[in-house]
């Protein structure tokens, strides 16, 4: 069963969670090891963490750390994603800009403890084993990964919660409710159970937790502004904010209006698709804002090819391939691109619609004069000669093909 012979002491990747609650017992039972268990908190909520520490060293382990890295993941995950508008099939990254840093955490912790052996709860057949193990490859090459999940006789969540059961192990779940759910500042996922399943329409008043459904969001639209500074967000309503705080505060708002909702199924990584439930109110909202205030701050020749990057950059990042040259390179034409995506972007909100409502930044390339159809400097007799020159290949192909014809 075992795919590593010999581990002295162990980190865990620890939520609480069905799989990481059992993975305590069964490291204990399968390589006789100390466990410390490390808990990342990335914003999924202050009742995530009661009575977390108690229930680790109740099913085995010596030790919890709790690693607050929210800012760390806002400032350098979330904001380059942003920055570079990259998006995978639709999905706005949420677990998987996520996945880096909680891994980077956990190296911080295995070398403070000395421990030689990382282990993780993710399944054989999910992104998030990649992501974090690209990430151990990257940072900390010499330590061992344990990913029980590859190892064990448990094939579902079912012989997972019967496993728990018969050590005596709480749950905060049950066999009804047994979603499989990731939750931090960005978003909130759901898959499994009847989702499983693309023919079966979500039940939105049952899944939902960060907001409500379009149907249920009020009938009075809400307003917001959000200020930018070389593409990164920077205030809300003309307050200056931290990140954190200016996330929590539009997912709020977006929660509130029916924002950013995705039923969506993705080609993952390891090769079959897979379909989930996605909320990201604050992040859908920042993603539109950005999007429309390069609009006018970018020329025509950046925004496209920028737009090539952004599917890289997501494809990058899904993957697991943060640590890379690769990234670390498009993230210099990022911020090259950004130098002049400042500004303030006014929008309405309502019900699931994010809608435009004015755009201005002291760097808009946007000039009145020109686009007016009234009066202007604009010389529409030199049109002539610009679609003459631009037309002239297809004239001469136009040419053989008649001469084909003859």
């Amino acid at each position: 069963m075992k795919g590593i012979t010999m581990v002295k002491k162990a980190v865990l990747a620890y939520s609480g969670g069905l799989d990481t609650s059992v993975i305590i017992t069964w490291l204990k039972e399968n390589y006789d090891c100390e466990v410390i268990a490390m808990a990342a908190d990335v914003g999924q909520g202050d009742e995530e963490f009661e009575g977390l520490e108690s229930k680790a060293l109740n099913t085995g382990a010596s030790k919890l750390y709790i690693a607050d890295i929210k800012t760390e993941l806002v400032e350098d995950f979330i904001w380059p994603t942003l920055k570079a508008g990259a998006r995978y099939e639709g999905y706005l990254l949420g677990t998987s800009f996520a996945r880096p840093p909680i891994a980077k955490a956990l190296i911080d912790v295995a070398r403070k403890e000395g421990a030689d052996t990382i282990v993780h709860g993710c399944t054989g057949k999910g992104n998030d084993q990649v992501r974090f193990e690209l990430t151990i490859k990257a940072l900390a090459p010499d330590l061992k990964v344990i990913a029980p999940w590859r190892e064990w006789d448990i094939k579902s969540r079912e012989d997972a919660i019967d496993y728990a059961e018969a050590h005596q192990i709480p749950l905060r779940i049950t066999r009804e409710t047994n979603y499989s759910k990731d939750k931090n500042l960005w978003h909130l996922s759901h898959e499994g159970l009847d989702l499983e399943d693309p023919a079966n329409a979500p039940d939105y008043a049952k899944i939902l937790e960060m907001g409500v459904s379009a149907q249920a969001a009020p009938d009075e639209p809400s307003y917001v502004s959000i200020g930018f500074e070389e593409g990164i967000p920077v205030s809300l309503n003309g307050e200056k904010l931290d990140g954190v705080t200016l996330i929590q505060r539009l997912n709020e708002l977006g929660g509130k209006n029916g924002i950013g909702i995705l039923d969506l199924v993705e080609n993952r990584l390891v090769g079959m698709k897979s379909r989930g439930v996605y909320e990201t109110p604050g992040g859908t909202i920042l993603y539109h804002a950005h999007d429309a205030l390069e609009t006018i701050c970018l020329d025509k020749e950046t925004a496209h090819y920028k737009q090539n990057v952004a599917l890289k950059y997501a494809d990058l990042v899904y993957n697991g391939q943060w640590y890379t040259p690769l990234r670390e390179a498009l993230d210099a034409f990022v911020n090259a691109t950004q130098r002049t995506v400042t500004g303030e972007v006014k929008l309405m909100l309502y019900k699931g619609n994010i809608i435009n409502c004015g755009l201005t930044s002291p760097y808009s390339l946007y000039d009145v004069d020109m686009a007016s159809f009234g009066e202007s400097e604009y010389r529409h007799a030199d049109a002539a000669g610009f679609i003459n020159l631009f037309g002239l290949p297809v004239e001469i192909a136009a040419r053989q093909h008649r001469l084909l014809e003859q």
